[in-house]
């Protein structure tokens, strides 16, 4: 299993924090540097020194970095409109040398919209919505320079929209998708994602999620790429588990049920290796302790022994 570090900057994180562990994941040999893209800490933290655009933040690091590869876990298509996202993640992908990959979600963090104006449709619109933005970004991306894209939708309309820029990568980035993998998201999925993740959920719940969206993507013959996200509390010993258990706030006991990336080394071995046993090639690492630097080096560890 491929691992990657994913991090949650709306918890409380600079430009500089980011930085330094993007860079040490490039550093230990990591495959790539992962963000959230939200706009209000979780939890009783304070947030400081407060959120970060994700696609800003990514455009720095896509030039303070030089090989991991950048994206969202995932961005919400309540967030942004469907053509000023496409031209970011162009630009961004063209500032990385074509590092770029696209996590997108319907959204689901209501206080977050609250506090910043953002409208908060009821769930069916916001998957109605972000199934016509992943759609659009595929046809802005394909559309070749010098052709027009148009898109009538019940939510957005594009008319001879040049299509421009063109990403770095040809025909597009990869696209995550994510979520329960019910049957509109499992078939959108199957239709335009090159890897679909699930996030936080036990064994047998990943099993069956990666069920259904591999039926969906049987019936349209594309092969995806299927990944996990667990959150990361490692340790040599008991006791070094229990210390960054307290750091992010957890009960030891909690996460270590709950997260296949919490224990020991060994115990996360095992851990891991039955998500790849269920076909999940590609690891998310969710750091929320960003200080802890020892925490990248340990896992790093853990990846050579997957």
């Amino acid at each position: 299993m491929q691992l990657r570090i994913f991090t949650e900057p709306q918890q409380g994180a600079s430009y500089d924090d980011l930085l330094r562990v993007a860079r040490a994941t490039e550093d230990l040999g990591f495959d790539a540097f992962f963000r959230s893209d939200h706009y209000l800490s979780m939890g009783d933290g304070d947030g400081l020194p407060g959120p970060s655009d994700a696609w800003i933040t990514l455009a720095g690091l896509a030039r303070d970095t030089s090989r991991v590869r950048l994206g969202t876990l995932v961005s919400p298509a309540t967030f942004r409109l469907p053509g000023p996202l496409a031209i970011s993640v162009a630009n961004v992908d063209a500032m990385s040398g074509g590092r770029v990959e696209l996590g997108l979600g319907v959204g689901w963090f209501d206080a977050e919209h609250t506090a910043y104006g953002i409208p908060y449709p009821d769930t069916a619109e916001r998957f109605d919505r972000f199934a016509e933005q992943v759609e659009i970004l595929d046809g802005l991306f394909r559309t070749p320079a010098g052709e027009r894209y148009s898109f009538a939708g019940a939510h957005y309309r594009l008319a001879d929209s040049p299509a421009l820029p063109k990403p770095t990568q040809s025909p597009r980035p990869p696209f995550v998708l994510g979520g329960a993998g019910k049957k509109r998201g499992a078939a959108l999925a199957a239709r335009y994602a090159d890897e679909y993740n699930v996030a936080f959920s036990s064994l047998e719940r990943t099993r069956e999620i990666f069920g259904r969206v591999r039926a969906a993507a049987a019936e349209t013959g594309r092969e995806l790429v299927y990944s996990a996200a667990q959150v990361l509390c490692l340790g040599r010993d008991d006791a070094e588990v229990a210390r960054r258990a307290a750091a992010i706030g957890r009960d030891v006991d909690e996460v270590r049920a709950s997260s296949a990336a919490a224990g020991t080394v060994a115990e996360v071995v095992d851990k891991l290796g039955a998500f790849a046993a269920e076909g999940a090639t590609r690891g998310y690492l969710q750091t929320l302790d960003l200080s802890d630097l020892d925490h990248l080096e340990l896992a790093a560890e853990l990846a050579r022994q997957l």
